[in-house]
């Protein structure tokens, strides 16, 4: 089989599909016939790098040893496994900057949707009553979509992908859906009408001092439709990123909020805070819908394709099964409800403060989190990566992807967390102060939010560890310990912080609880997860964090010297950003480097765009 190398955009100017493209339906990654596909690699050459290189690595300056005068060994059989070849450079920059603007869309729709709820009903009484009932919405989102579901069955996804490679009989991802998505489904709405049952009591749980606790039973009641919406939409977003399809996945947030804020606008008039539950359900239900015709796409091409024998397909069915156990579902479950148990900690000592106090915790977290959600987008682009690295036994290709991968993430957290401490007032008022929404809301808010922060690198270092223990598809209990000890730490400190320091003390909390993890969860890293090498990763974080503490101070210096916000939020983003990156590019923070030439090459991508 001969390959024949990518071609550049000037060269695609006026052809079709490249010679490279698998002639199959669905192989790009802009959806479900893309241009630009990954190739298969050439028979005794080395498999492409799975990842942007980074300066002390350039595989596309290597000699290609398919090239030499040895003979080639006979090209393999093409088997249906085929389109999942090894990932190219450039796979990967695409399906992150995808996946990055989708999920921007879905974020700036999650700030109108945050905005909405404070113009619409303030910072009181009202909205700490549907804030505890989002306690339903926001567990949900983390066990079935963003990281507990996810963990479990995307390695799943990924093996029996590489089975179905490797020509094993039936096709092992329809046995997987066939003995999976049943039973699951059954389970979603088990646990909704679990919550919609127990409202009263999970109210009281998780906010004994709340004025209202009639009004937060009826939003919990509503909000508990999203667990079935949000367990089926998680497991689609699975399937899909293990195809290394990433479109719809991505663009979940997006008709999620649409549904919330179209909710609030229409009943907000005549069911007041109910409105936004309502949306909440509404919302869970288009996530679904975003993704089932790509998912249908994937399963009725790969039917048609492959038909299995009957007598195959049990024996095929059964195997996969196995693959998604109890106890695997067992820890990540575990593990995301323990890490998201944060945010009880958090609400239940802020019930106890004056009223609005969850509401100042809930918008800075919302808006803190931004850059946190865009560090780890290169990280779900790159989780069917590793995972499938790890089912074809290639340990150092993941290890190297991995420490890529928290590289890069570190430098673009920090940076975030840079710019929100150092204009962190003049971000809350543009975003928020409007309508029942006061000047000291914004600057209770504000000094929050710059708390919060404080944790971000460490958010981030979680999310992308975790996933290094859970690419195999075993089951791992070291995950779950080291998020109880980061929650017994955020429970001691937030008991203690609570009573001088009021909400800035809870966020403290929160700050020191998760970067407890993150240190224990590095250390931790080895045999059991994906074996990085700990002293140069360290050594690689101390760059970037350097580099944004000098940045922090630069900015808030600037920005205080500017009156008017919109100007004041420019002029200290602006100092944050270069002095960030002249401080990073000097003390040679190689996670700077893939990211400013994915800029470079997207940039050019657009300019020739424009020029065709």
């Amino acid at each position: 089989m001969t390959v024949t190398p990518p071609r550049t955009p000037e060269e695609l100017q006026g052809s079709g599909t490249p010679p490279d493209a698998p002639a199959e339906e669905g192989s790009g990654v802009y959806g479900e016939s893309g241009p630009h596909a990954p190739t298969s690699p050439a028979p005794g050459s080395p498999p492409p790098a799975a990842s942007l290189p980074s300066p002390a690595r350039e595989p596309d300056r290597q000699p290609d040893r398919a090239t030499t005068s040895a003979p080639a060994p006979p090209p393999p059989p093409a088997g249906p496994g085929t389109e999942l070849a090894p990932v190219s450079r450039g796979f990967l920059a695409k399906a992150t900057l995808v996946t990055a603007v989708l999920s921007v869309a879905g974020a700036v729709l999650g700030l109108a949707r945050d905005q909405a709820l404070a113009r619409l009903f303030g910072a009181g009484s009202e909205t700490d009553a549907f804030l505890v009932a989002w306690t339903v919405p926001e567990f949900a989102a983390t066990l079935l979509i963003e990281d507990g579901m996810a963990f479990a069955l995307v390695p799943a996804f990924s093996l029996a992908l590489a089975r179905r490679a490797q020509g094993a009989p039936g096709d092992p991802v329809r046995a997987l859906v066939a003995t999976t998505l049943p039973r699951l489904a059954l389970a979603f709405v088990a646990v909704s009408a679990l919550i919609a049952g127990t409202a009263p009591y999970l109210v009281e749980a998780l906010a004994p001092g709340l004025p209202d606790p009639a009004l937060a039973v009826d939003c919990t009641r509503i909000t508990a439709l999203c667990v079935l919406g949000f367990g089926l939409a998680g497991y689609s977003s699975a399937a899909l990123r293990a195809h290394r399809r990433f479109v719809a996945p991505a663009a979940i947030y997006v008709a999620y909020n649409t549904g919330i804020i179209t909710a609030m606008f229409v009943l907000g008039g005549q069911w007041g805070v109910r409105s936004a539950a309502v949306g909440v359900a509404i919302g869970s239900g288009l996530m679904v819908a975003i993704q089932l015709p790509s998912v249908w796409r994937r399963l009725r091409h790969r039917a048609a394709e492959q038909a299995p024998a009957a007598e195959d397909a049990p024996a095929a069915g059964g195997a996969d099964a196995r693959t998604v156990t109890l106890t695997l579902v067992a820890t990540v479950l575990l593990f995301a409800l323990c890490r998201q148990s944060q945010v009880l900690i958090e609400r239940f000592l802020a019930s106890t403060l004056p009223a609005g106090a969850i509401s100042h915790l809930n918008y800075a977290q919302k808006v803190a989190q931004i850059p946190m959600t865009l560090s780890l987008m290169l990280c779900t682009v790159t989780f069917p990566v590793v995972a499938r690295a790890l089912a074809d036994g290639d340990t150092e290709r993941a290890r190297d992807r991995v420490e890529r991968d928290l590289a890069l993430a570190a430098c673009l957290v920090l940076l975030g967390a840079a710019t929100v401490i150092a204009c962190a007032p003049q971000i809350i008022e543009l975003l928020f102060q409007r309508g029942a929404f006061t000047a000291a809301d914004t600057a209770a808010t504000a000094n929050v939010m710059r708390v919060y922060a404080l944790g971000l690198l460490g958010q981030t270092l979680v999310g992308c560890l975790v996933r290094s223990y859970f690419s195999a598809g075993r089951p791992s209990w070291y995950p779950l310990a080291t998020m109880a000890v980061g929650i017994i730490a955020t429970s001691w400190i937030g008991v203690w912080a609570v009573g001088p320091w009021g909400v800035s003390g809870i966020a403290a909390a929160n700050a020191a609880g998760i970067t407890v993890t993150a240190v224990l969860l590095l250390w931790g890293m080895g045999p059991r997860s994906v074996p990085i090498r700990k002293r140069r990763v360290l050594a690689e974080l101390s760059r970037p964090l350097r580099a944004a503490v000098v940045a922090t101070v630069a900015g808030a210096i600037v920005a205080g010297r500017v009156e008017s916000a919109p100007a004041s939020l420019a002029a200290g983003s602006a100092t944050v950003a270069v002095v960030f990156v002249l401080l990073a590019r000097s003390m040679g923070a190689q996670g700077l480097v893939p990211a400013l030439r994915s800029v470079r090459t997207v940039t050019r991508r657009l300019r020739h765009a424009r020029h065709r």
